[in-house]
């Protein structure tokens, strides 16, 4: 039962002491009681306080981190049904079944297509982050062989191994020791082997059941037998379906506290139309999945679905900016061009990238704007020519070039002559509109 802010107040040492980086010890209550601090905060907090509160203060979904080392993949953790209220934390994985039915060239070139599938964009690195390796055979040993290979291709990659036999799963299980795989496959029939197998092997057991009350009573079932990290599956496979499980047991969780489904969803989209699966994948990204199994390793597919993931699972209170500071691109000289825009880190890498294009060495300043565009920090008053100049003057950016001419952004090329007032002996240029034009601009210039 969640505990009311007072309650927790109780428990509190009453100091007032501001270390937890509130003001007050009821403040911080508070915050605990909304989800929105940690208990570790408090360095004074008693034992026995801790042991009341810990359960109560814990997410409503439960974290887990599935695989290890640099590419392990930790799910869970969430506290808000939307993202606007606070944003989500820990974005969904995306995985890509492979099944033992495949041949032994089959298995290596899709652990291969995921080992390579990742992407740089605007500064985070998205990839493919799971391999689904599926017991399509039926047999032990056919899943042992398609293991192996998995295990050797893709050595660092999460793995869920998706089978019903106990056995089969005890095999596969040896050739992941130490790295915290899935076995997806626990449901009424097989909960107790398959719990001992995930307790003996430190894996996460993933549950399956035919709708939400059947999954409630399967994992109370499976958490009573020692086993704390589970993924969750309801069985839904629709559209239709996905969405309303999906939404049910995040708001089961995080509005009635309820423990029974308080655990990260995985949920099954293969298809054999890929547009049709990229849906469904769509459905899954904004609707509360944590893992989304995928039939295929398709770029396209991949870009569009970093994408959104890349956008549902960033703060949409803060948005995404990079350093203030002069960029060089390539190896500059005094004589190269010297550009300037936002740190807005969309502009900053769309810029930078057209710029690298144009293999046109060149100095990109880019300005503290809080985040913003450049249009919109130029309506807000945050990208000005007056604080332009003072950049650039404080930037030290001068020691470094021979000239004194600033390329400004098109979109505020009404801008231009008030920077040569502040700027005096300076040269405003005003570049292109749309980045997309910049290595023409800058051959232009050369020529």
């Amino acid at each position: 039962m969640a505990l009311s802010g007072v309650e927790i107040f109780k428990l509190l040492p009453k100091t007032n002491c501001k270390k937890c980086g509130h003001p007050t010890c009821l403040a911080f209550a508070m915050k605990l009681a909304q989800r929105q601090a940690s208990l570790d905060l408090c360095p004074d907090v008693s034992e026995e306080a801790k042991k009341i509160l810990g359960e109560a203060s814990a997410p409503p979904i439960r974290p887990i981190t599935m695989g290890s080392g640099d590419k392990a993949v930790k799910m869970g953790e969430e506290t808000v049904l939307f993202r606007h209220d606070k944003k989500f934390v820990n974005p969904c994985a995306f995985a890509v079944e492979i099944k033992d039915t495949l041949s032994e060239e089959e298995v290596s070139n899709i652990a291969e297509q995921v080992v390579n599938s990742e992407i740089d964009r605007v500064g985070q690195k998205l990839r493919v982050d799971a391999i689904a390796l599926t017991n399509e055979s039926k047999d032990a040993g056919k899943l042992e062989a398609a293991a192996k290979i998995v295990a050797a291709k893709a050595p660092a990659v999460p793995v869920i191994i998706c089978t019903e036999n106990p056995q089969a799963a005890e095999g596969a299980l040896k050739l992941f020791a130490d790295k915290r795989p899935v076995i997806y496959g626990a449901n009424a029939s097989n909960a107790e082997a398959m719990a001992n197998i995930a307790k003996t092997g430190k894996a996460i057991l993933g549950v399956y059941a035919g709708g939400l009350d059947e999954l409630s009573t399967l994992t109370e079932k499976i958490k009573s037998l020692g086993v704390e990290d589970m993924v969750i599956d309801s069985g839904a496979r629709k559209a239709k379906d996905i969405i309303e499980h999906n939404t049910l047991i995040r708001r089961a969780a995080v509005k009635k506290n309820f423990k029974p489904l308080g655990y990260p969803v995985i949920n099954f989209m293969q298809r054999e139309n890929s547009l049709h699966e990229a849906l469904l994948a769509v459905i899954g990204v904004s609707k509360y999945s944590s893992i989304i199994v995928l039939s295929s390793v398709e770029k396209w597919k991949n870009l569009a679905l970093f994408t959104l993931r890349q956008n549902i699972y960033t703060d949409p209170q803060v948005p995404m900016q990079v350093e203030q500071k002069i960029y060089n691109i390539g190896d500059p000289n005094p004589d190269s061009p010297l550009f300037i825009t936002t740190n807005f880190s969309l502009t900053y890498f769309i810029v930078s990238g057209e710029i690298e294009n144009s293999k046109v060495a060149s100095r990109l300043a880019v300005m503290d704007s809080e985040g913003l565009s450049v249009l919109t920090a130029w309506a807000a008053g945050k990208f000005t020519a007056s604080k332009i100049a003072q950049f650039i003057q404080e930037s030290g950016v001068e020691k470094d070039i021979q000239h004194k001419e600033l390329i400004i952004p098109g979109y505020v090329a009404i801008l231009s002559g008030s920077i040569e007032d502040k700027l005096p002996g300076w040269k405003i240029t005003v570049g292109p509109r749309e980045a997309n034009a910049i290595p023409a601009f800058l051959k232009s210039r050369v020529a």
